[in-house]
């Protein structure tokens, strides 16, 4: 029996994903798509000291929106969803491939569409060569110190496997907002 490529099978989920689903959904991305409010009351991406929600993190020029656990949970746009999944690729690297070490209150968020989307296209190729580094041995060694107590002793592959879910979800919902935003009334 041969023996399977573990990190060629981890990384051609994202891959796949990334090549033939989401990326190309992302070209074009608009600043007015990418703030756009489908409802009100949205969290968002906004200059510093402009927001609303009962907590903004950042250290840039723009934070993102956030708070404790609210009912219902906001609805968030485009820059909310894409700040999110580009900080997590980018505190994935900071902790486990040698990159910047950043949270969500200390990353500096994208301020536009297309800043965002080079953000993005960045860290997920520093995400994507850093799984590729690891090899077998790397995804099967236990996260240890770098994790939660509770995910000290699951393997890497886990963390790396679900960066793979936070691209398909938020992914996905970036992708429907856009469908969304084409198939909206005009603004008045």
């Amino acid at each position: 029996m041969a023996a399977i490529d573990w990190t060629a099978e981890v990384l051609d989920q994202i891959e796949t994903h990334w090549q033939e689903r989401l990326r190309p959904r992302l070209e074009g991305l608009t600043d007015a798509e990418y703030f756009w409010e489908p409802v009100p009351g949205c969290w968002s991406v906004h200059r510093h000291g402009e927001s609303t929600a009962p907590i903004s993190w950042g250290s840039g020029e723009f934070t993102w929106d956030y708070g404790p656990d609210p009912e219902p949970t906001p609805v968030t746009t485009i820059a909310w969803r894409l700040g999110h999944l580009i900080e997590s690729f980018a505190s994935t690297n900071g902790v486990y491939f040698g990159g910047p070490r950043v949270d969500a209150e200390t990353f500096d968020y994208p301020g536009t569409a297309a800043s965002a989307l080079a953000r993005l296209d960045e860290m997920y190729a520093d995400f994507t060569a850093g799984v590729r580094s690891l090899g077998d041995a790397g995804l099967a060694k236990p996260q240890g110190h770098r994790s939660p107590p509770a995910f000290a002793h699951a393997p890497v592959a886990r963390v790396v496997l679900y960066m793979s879910v936070e691209a398909f979800h938020h992914g996905a919902e970036v992708c429907l907002l856009r469908d969304l935003y084409r198939k909206s009334p005009a603004p008045a």
